[in-house]
């Protein structure tokens, strides 16, 4: 079966209610993408805890999929009508048939991390088969190592972590870093996640990487001090969590944070100086690792 997609611009003011009427006229995908993006003007929204909807960028393209055989020339002008856009900009594209599968495939390709450890999609073979190979599908629960967030804490724990010490991961997403960990020497690892998906992706994702760590939900997550905490998080909730992140820290234990864009670092570290010395910050794309020794 073949498809057509729909690209209308839009501005903040119109984009959502544009979206809604696409769906409405017979869409049977909708997304709303930054008109910036991958340009020097890309703006990073995230829908943080505390600060309400994330909302949409100044600048959208309004994208949606139909089915052949449709006019999407009237479609776009009845759904720019009813969000007030007077002289709609859009485009139309075919969709043809393919084997989606493989073409999500073909955009993962295995990543290197730092030294000897590489993230490897399980379709693929390692570059280096006696390296630190960590197999990991993209699916529900964030973390496939491509983000710079997830490359910043995999490339600390290559360099920093002891063999034997015990770690928690703080919003273990796919698990990728408690399994890092495991591979790399570590002794009791668990990993704590809000969304029961993120637990179940962490608990298989282990079990194909060979290694034995321990996955919560945060009502169920054992008392622990831990000797490494990770936390990829984002910059507020990374905030609230500082109390509880570093009781469950020993002293002389270490954290390492991330999520945090650049300009967040001096205030989230701020937060965690009360208990830990602070090193300073390391940047990638704009993104900030965080780390230090607790008193």
């Amino acid at each position: 079966m073949a498809w057509q997609s729909l690209k209308i611009e839009a501005d903040a003011d119109n984009a959502e209610t544009l979206s809604d009427a696409l769906m409405e006229l017979g869409a049977l995908s909708v997304g709303i993408e930054d008109a910036d993006a991958e340009t020097p003007d890309e703006l990073p929204i995230f829908g943080e805890p505390g600060i309400g909807e994330p909302g949409v960028w100044r600048r959208n393209v309004v994208s949606a999929l139909f089915d052949d055989g449709l006019n999407l020339d009237e479609i776009a002008l009845e759904a720019a009508s009813a969000a007030g856009i007077a002289q709609p900009r859009f485009t139309i594209e075919a969709v043809p048939e393919q084997d989606w599968v493989r073409a999500t495939q073909s955009q993962f390709d295995p990543i290197h991390i730092a030294g000897k450890m590489w993230i490897v999609p399980s379709w693929h073979d390692s570059p280096e088969p006696d390296a630190i190979n960590i197999i990991l599908d993209p699916g529900l629960a964030f973390g496939t190592g491509s983000h710079p967030t997830t490359h910043l804490c995999l490339a600390w724990l290559t360099d920093h972590l002891k063999a034997g010490e015990s770690v928690l991961d703080y919003g273990c997403g796919s698990g990728i870093l408690a399994i890092a960990a495991k591979k790399l020497g570590a002794g009791a690892t668990a990993g704590v996640d809000i969304d029961p998906q993120a637990i179940l992706s962490s608990r298989q994702n282990a079990e194909q990487n060979g290694v034995e760590a321990d996955f919560y939900l945060p009502d169920e997550l054992p008392a622990t001090e831990a000797d490494v905490i990770v936390a990829n998080i984002l910059s507020i909730p990374l905030k609230v969590l500082a109390p509880a992140l570093a009781q469950a820290c020993r002293p002389g234990g270490r954290i390492a944070l991330s999520g945090i864009l650049a300009e967040q670092a001096e205030d989230v570290s701020a937060v965690y100086a009360a208990w830990f010395d602070m090193a300073p910050p390391v940047f990638m794309e704009n993104w900030t690792l965080l780390t230090g020794t607790k008193r």
